[in-house]
């Protein structure tokens, strides 16, 4: 039989069950799953949870990115392979982009639940995620899909992907594969789904009416605040409430009034999309040629480019009122007090950009990565090493709704437009002039490029009761740069901070010994040992070393017993060891937005304090002191297989992680604001000039993290005389989820089915069942996927009947799906699927989180606001 590299393991053996706990997706079951990209499948999964989605991309810098993490233990602790090898990540960390893995070239996918390999790092706490593409295909491959939900068109996606490969290794020597795909999809508005469409939301909980009301108070028009000196209280309001009684189109009267503010307050879920427009190009060539019976020479080249646009709600921009000028005397005077009056300090607008369009950030996300290599034999050692060259590129640009900075000064100064006037109320000399001040440009770019080697050997050494022992050894070296180039400055875009530039480059060496010991033909044992080092970042920026060199000894003991055929028991206990991310260590204070919820002052100091409840200031910033994570983690299970036709297995697993890097929640720091009051700082906005309190959202060691749960899994085939039915069932039951909370070492809470302060929720169950009956050259596939009911985060309503505020959790259902599928093979060359996801059209549950983007209404991290998708694929052979 055949040797190969199994997941996990630096040694080549003979495919089959082993100690260690892989899930293995073919390529007719990623096709039966319908998933059209490669962030679909993998986030799909049962094992998988805590991931990044690409709707995360509305509102902030992501581009898109989308991840895996199994088990919830984290996306930073989730390695992800193509071909065994790492790529380039996005950022200064090791998260991959999914978005980056050519999703035509795929032979299988390979899901390593348990964490911490000696083969590919002591990072990979929670496991592999490792991609094998095609090798050694013949002729040619030609596949079409389109997509589109039942609701409305928009949303619909659609693919062409082809490949082609020429030669054999058996019998020419060589073998060379090219395949391409080209993906688009379309953006979904918040308007065309009822789930999704409003900041001001209405509905019943447990016999009461509620208002649930995450509008903003920067509008259009503008609402007014002004601080006054001799410690009179500074006030909000709108002019336009003022004046009228009642707030225009696209606005409410704000239920986070208090008694010194009375603003109108902007929906501006009604101009974001919940799905971003986005497309993908994508190019995979392998060459592998046999050198000689005993050497193969191979080269993995990948490229993708990933175009994504992502629209949110105009942009917020205020402005300064001076205390002499006639917007001041037509606006704001007549509301003031004649003691307000008398002790004015600063009055400013609060607006909204709504005739200037919506914030449209186009990025693009470059992926390149090249591996060249030897697999071959010499002495009796089966000997592999490889070169490794791997970038993610980003270029982010502004491409609507943002408007220059002079131009828009100058317009507020000579009055071209009115802040006041409410939506529609421009002149058409105005719209011109507003046309010619948007700006359009590359505000940065930003590249991680890795370099790479590695040597990996195994040997058999000597006879045991149950085969040859093996001796496994490796070596690898690792090389992170990441790099970012500000292209926009302040002075360029109004109320605007550019970005960083960072220069930071980290060397990472590692050596390796596995040994694997049959000691009887029933029970085998494996053993390994590994030595990471890695070096202090080199900041190019300031010509200095930061951080600290770090270095550890991880072990990894591993055994499969086997005492009947039906029956195999496994287990492993091992340590990891991870060094936090470039950026969490030397990343300087930089301006991160808006904190997502509405607070009143942290701080009471009336010169910082803004008026009433609204939103403060987010400054993200790393901390030199942070110390490496460390884990430890094991893992038991079995398998039984009573008879040919069915199969089942489960497996317990463990994870606690030391000294974990994480940060203090904006809910968790505004919740207790004297506790962590080194948290908070000022800012001072670039347009006014206003310093206000804001929140520094910094990387902290949290203390510990436990993991718990268990993998479980059946199949069962029966034949008939017409055909044959194969029913799978798997899931994941978490036991555990706790962590400490930042900032202590002792002070336990948990996320299991409860949204906690990681602004998160763990599922205590996620389970997928698929039927398939095959019928001669027709299949029928069924999917159910579920996702259990959990306890939503505490939100702060308006009781209808009481006219009172109340602070609530909702109880969110679970979350039920069903997908079917039809496939039909005319002869050998052509195949054709067509299929419906989300059968029923279930509809995201209600849930009022204030975290994760810009959707409000659902979770979109939770739930796909796609709703039902029919869909059609067509795959041509020759």
């Amino acid at each position: 039989m055949q040797r190969v590299e199994v997941t996990g393991s630096a040694i080549k053996r003979i495919a089959a069950e082993g100690a260690l706990p892989i899930q293995v997706l073919s390529q007719e079951t990623i096709a039966k799953t319908g998933a059209t990209n490669v962030a679909e499948l993998i986030q799909a999964l049962p094992a998988m949870q805590g991931f990044t989605i690409s709707a995360i991309s509305a509102g902030t810098n992501s581009g898109g990115r989308v991840t895996a993490s199994i088990h919830d233990i984290g996306e930073s602790y989730t390695l992800v392979l193509l071909n065994g090898r790492r790529l380039a990540p996005q950022g200064s960390g090791s998260t991959v982009n999914l978005q980056a893995i050519p999703m035509s070239a795929i032979e299988r996918v390979e899901i390593l639940t348990d964490g911490a390999s000696a083969l590919y790092g002591s990072d990979a706490i929670a496991g592999v995620v490792n991609f094998i593409l095609k090798r050694n295909q013949q002729g040619g491959d030609i596949e079409a899909n389109y997509n589109t939900p039942t609701t409305s068109r928009s949303g619909d996606s659609k693919y062409v992907s082809a490949s082609y490969g020429f030669g054999d290794l058996e019998s020419k020597g060589f073998n060379v594969l090219a395949a391409y795909r080209h993906d688009d999809q379309s953006q979904v508005k918040s308007t065309e789904r009822d789930f999704a469409k409003t900041a001001y939301i209405p509905f019943s909980f447990r016999g009461n009416n509620y208002i649930y009301d995450r509008t903003s108070t920067a509008t259009i028009p503008a609402n007014v605040t002004a601080t006054f000196n001799n410690n009179i209280p500074s006030i909000g309001f709108s002019p336009y409430l003022k004046k009228t009684g009642n707030c225009p189109d696209m606005n409410f009267v704000s239920l986070n009034n208090t008694a010194t503010t009375q603003n109108c307050a902007f929906d501006f879920v009604q101009t974001v999309e919940v799905v971003p427009e986005n497309k993908r190009d994508s190019l995979f060539l392998k060459g592998t040629v046999n050198v000689s019976d005993n050497l193969q020479l191979f080269t993995d080249f990948a490229f993708s480019r990933f175009d994504i646009t992502a629209r949110i709600a105009p942009n917020t921009a205020p402005f300064t009122i001076a205390a002499n000028s006639a917007m001041f005397t037509q606006y704001v005077a007549p509301y003031l007090t004649a003691q307000q009056l008398a002790n004015v300090k600063s009055v400013s607008g609060n607006y909204r950009t709504y005739d200037w369009g919506t914030r449209d950030s186009r990025t693009l996300t470059d992926s390149t990565h090249f591996v060249a290599g030897a697999d071959g034999n010499f002495a009796g050692w089966n000997l592999n090493s490889a070169l490794t060259w791997s970038r993610n590129k980003i270029d982010e640009q502004y491409v609507g709704g943002y408007a220059k900075n002079q131009e828009f000064r100058d317009m507020l100064a000579n009055r071209s437009f009115d802040p006041f006037a409410a939506i529609g109320g421009q002149s058409d000399a105005t719209k011109t002039l507003i046309a010619n001040s948007l700006y359009h440009g590359s505000i940065r770019e930003a590249s991680t490029t890795l370099k790479g080697a590695d040597l990996r050997a195994s040997h058999e050494l000597f006879a045991l009761g149950g085969g040859a022992a093996q001796l496994g050894v490796g070596a690898d070296y690792r090389q992170y740069h990441y790099e970012q180039t500000p292209l926009a400055k302040d002075s360029d875009i109004y109320n605007f901070n550019a970005s960083a530039a960072y220069d930071m480059k980290r060397d990472s060496y590692g050596v390796f010994a596995e040994l694997l010991a049959p000691l009887a033909k029933e029970l085998e044992v494996t053993a390994a040992l590994r030595y990471d080092s890695i070096d202090a970042i080199e900041n190019g920026i300031v010509n200095k070393t930061i951080g600290q060199k770090a270095s550890k000894s991880t072990y990894k003991i591993s055994a499969r017993y086997q005492p009947t055929q039906a029956v195999l028991l496994r287990g492993s206990f091992g340590t990891g060891f991870k060094a936090p991310s470039m950026l969490d260590i030397g990343q300087p204070l930089v301006n991160a937005g808006f904190t997502a919820g509405s607070y009143t002052c942290p701080i009471q100091h009336a010169e910082y304090c803004r008026p009433g409840k609204t939103q403060y200031n987010v400054l993200s910033g790393g901390n030199e002191n942070l110390k490496p994570e460390t884990s430890k983690q094991f893992s038991v299970g079995i398998r039984l297989e009573p008879s040919t036709t069915l199969s089942m297995g489960l497996d317990l697993w463990d994870v606690t992680i030391r000294d974990a890097v994480s940060g203090i929640s904006e809910q968790q720091a505004f919740g207790d604001p004297v506790k962590f009051n080194s948290l908070f700082t000022t800012y001072t906005e670039p347009s006014t000039g206003n310093t206000y309190w804001a929140f520094k959202s910094l990387s902290v060691n949290i203390g510990r993290q436990h993991n718990r749960g268990i993998d479980w899994d059946a199949t069962s085939r029966y034949r008939f005389g017409w055909g044959t039915f194969t029913a799978t069932v798997n899931g994941t039951h978490m036991l555990k989820s706790d962590y400490t909370l930042p900032g202590t070492d002792n002070q336990w809470t948990n996320s299991l089915d409860f949204f906690g302060v990681n602004n998160a929720v763990t599922f205590r169950n996620l389970a997928r069942f698929s039927g398939t009956l095959e019928t001669g050259n027709l299949s029928n596939t069924v999917m159910l996927n579920y996702r259990n009911g959990y306890t939503d985060a505490s939100a702060t309503v308006r009781n209808t009947g009481t006219n009172a505020n109340e602070t609530i959790r909702l109880d969110v259902p679970s979350y039920i799906t069903m997908d079917w599928q039809t496939r039909y093979r005319l002869g050998q060359a052509i195949t054709l699927r067509l299929g419906v996801k989300n059968l029923l059209d279930r509809q995201p549950p209600l849930s009022l989180r204030a975290s994760s983007g810009h959707q409000v209404g659902y979770d979109p991290r939770y739930a796909d606001p796609l709703g039902r998708q029919v869909y059609v694929t067509g795959n041509y052979k020759f």
